[in-house]
């Protein structure tokens, strides 16, 4: 049944301006100082780290947390507290081991609707889908398999057809997750995949529900529109969740009259606190988790962040804001950290900001000489 929205007296709902936004998210995000807890805590405070590569978890812990030691995230991938596995907008996260039996049962119809609509799915749509993945659950618990040996042997029993079609629509309907020595910090290795189920010896949650998964995205990313909530996660039509929610939620507007709904006690700092220099990983949450990005990306940046091929670079963060991007390029021995600013920054700002890429290429690089450079302005 579709739930009316409730038409709301916007005269009684406070406004909160971009600065304010700004400053709830990165305390959520625990970026605006770095706390000192457990990793495994922090992955579940703020709902996962979005990991398409195996390095940029390590640095958006490094980034958030007192003395963050990369051995510490590879201890809990090879303690299977956490893994690696496709949920929120159907692309690879880390996440603890409880969120990910929680999170893939209702972000399922994320990844049902990306297989439909891609042409690895048009590619397998006379294959009887049920079928194909009980063939495919079946071979990757007996061994854990990388996609193209699984894509193979399924071609034996579905021959003629794209070996990556088959393993593709697996990876879609099984949370697939990837085993270590993949995602262990300064290890190498091909994606090799198992079922969550077999590899954490427990079976999906099957009692999550959506209003649940609301109230925790607010709590990482709050204030926010259902069309944030939306964004971050890849569901739709959750109006229906908020309505339910609603009795519960503060309720407060952004500059241009939209609803935003919050958790009571979350935090929400004032808007004028210092919000520290940052250097946030490749495809960081803190910066794709929101239909409306101004909280942290200018409007003249967003579209310089998302580059053509989707990939999404490092990001420096000045006054809490996007202010350019960054890279390390290592050659005869040197890591060289390159900052390229997209608008002049201060000097304070550029001591500070060189000071934190100090820190950095000492943790991703201890062993090389170091270096901090400044690109000019693009």
């Amino acid at each position: 049944m579709r739930i009316p929205s409730v038409r709301v007296d916007e005269r009684k709902s406070p406004v909160l301006g971009l600065r304010a936004l700004n400053r709830a998210l990165l305390d959520r995000q625990l970026l605006l100082r770095r706390r000192r807890m457990p990793a495994i805590e922090a992955i579940e405070r703020v709902i996962g780290l979005q990991a398409q590569s195996p390095n940029p978890p390590y640095i958006g812990l490094w980034t958030r947390l007192e003395n963050f030691r990369a051995d510490e995230l590879g201890q809990l991938l090879l303690d299977r507290r956490v893994v690696r596995v496709a949920l929120m907008r159907s692309t690879i996260h880390l996440v603890t081991a409880d969120d990910c039996l929680m999170l893939r049962p209702l972000l399922q119809p994320v990844l049902d609707r990306e297989l439909k609509g891609s042409a690895h799915g048009r590619n397998i749509s006379d294959i009887d889908i049920d079928e194909l993945v009980a063939a495919g659950r079946t071979l990757v618990d007996e061994c854990p398999l990388t996609g193209t040996a699984l894509g193979e042997l399924l071609c034996k029993r579905w021959p003629g057809r794209y070996p990556r079609s088959l393993a593709y629509a697996v990876r879609n309907r099984i949370p697939l997750v990837h085993v270590p020595p993949r995602g262990v910090w300064g290890k190498v290795g091909q994606p090799t995949m198992t079922s969550a189920e077999a590899w954490l010896g427990r079976p999906l949650d099957a009692s999550a529900s959506l209003d649940a998964l609301v109230l925790r995205y607010l709590g990482a990313f709050g204030p926010a529109t259902v069309r944030d909530i939306q964004t971050w996660s890849g569901l739709t039509r959750l109006r229906e969740s908020i309505e339910r929610l609603r009795p519960q939620l503060e309720v407060f507007r952004d500059d241009d009259g939209n609803e935003l709904f919050d958790l009571p006690n979350a935090p929400r700092p004032d808007a004028d606190i210092p919000a520290p220099p940052r250097f946030l990983a490749e495809f960081d949450n803190a910066l794709l988790s929101h239909a409306d990005r101004r909280r942290i990306i200018p409007d003249d940046h967003r579209k310089r962040i998302s580059t053509s091929n989707g990939m999404v670079p490092g990001a420096v963060l000045v006054d809490g804001f996007l202010r350019g991007t960054w890279r390390i390029n290592r050659l005869r021995g040197i890591a060289t950290l390159i900052i390229q600013p997209y608008e002049r920054i201060r000097k304070a700002d550029r001591v500070a900001l060189a000071d934190e890429g100090a820190q950095l290429l000492n943790f991703v690089s201890p062993a090389s000489a170091h270096e901090v450079q400044f690109a000019p302005v693009s």
